[in-house]
């Protein structure tokens, strides 16, 4: 089985410009953990994810090193705080360039194999480098399960 056979093709994606409290809007809203990031043409150029919004809040080595107490005594509501300068930035700005995709053509468990490989939960599917579609772990484990518990069915049936 192929990914052009179980992927979502109806796919949100955003532009490097796009500012991040419009993405996090988003994020939020449709519970997304993260977007493609596409160009003027739709050639995937990133992601841009939850995970690069947070971690722009977390304390750095040297805010860790300048404060008596280490992680102990950084004071988490003020970095909380940060929050509002990270909205305040574009996607280009957090985004990770040169994400990772597969293509249609690719065995699911190769593309499974991939996302898990990288810890991933979705990968973007381009076409040419165009973004084409998006698959998950879950878009996976259900087209096993559909085809083997159908084949188990199936074999219950003709006995």
């Amino acid at each position: 089985m192929l990914v052009k056979d179980i992927m979502g093709c109806n796919v949100r994606s955003v532009k490097a410009d796009t500012s991040l409290l419009e993405v996090v809007s988003l994020m939020c809203l449709y519970r997304i953990s993260g977007l493609p990031v596409v160009d003027d043409e739709g050639k995937l150029v990133g992601i841009i994810a939850e995970k690069d919004v947070l971690a722009r809040m977390f304390p750095s080595l040297e805010d860790l090193m300048a404060v008596e107490g280490g992680l102990a005594s950084v004071d988490m509501d003020e970095m909380m705080g940060r929050y509002k300068e990270v909205v305040r930035l574009k996607v280009s700005d957090l985004m990770t360039k040169g994400a990772i995709s597969t293509t249609p053509d690719t065995h699911i468990l190769r593309a499974a194999s991939v996302m898990a490989r990288h810890k991933f939960r979705r990968i973007p599917v381009t076409d040419g480098g165009y973004l084409v579609g998006v698959v998950s772990m879950g878009d996976v484990h259900k087209a096993i399960f559909k085809v083997n518990i159908a084949e188990a069915v199936a074999a219950v049936h003709v006995v």
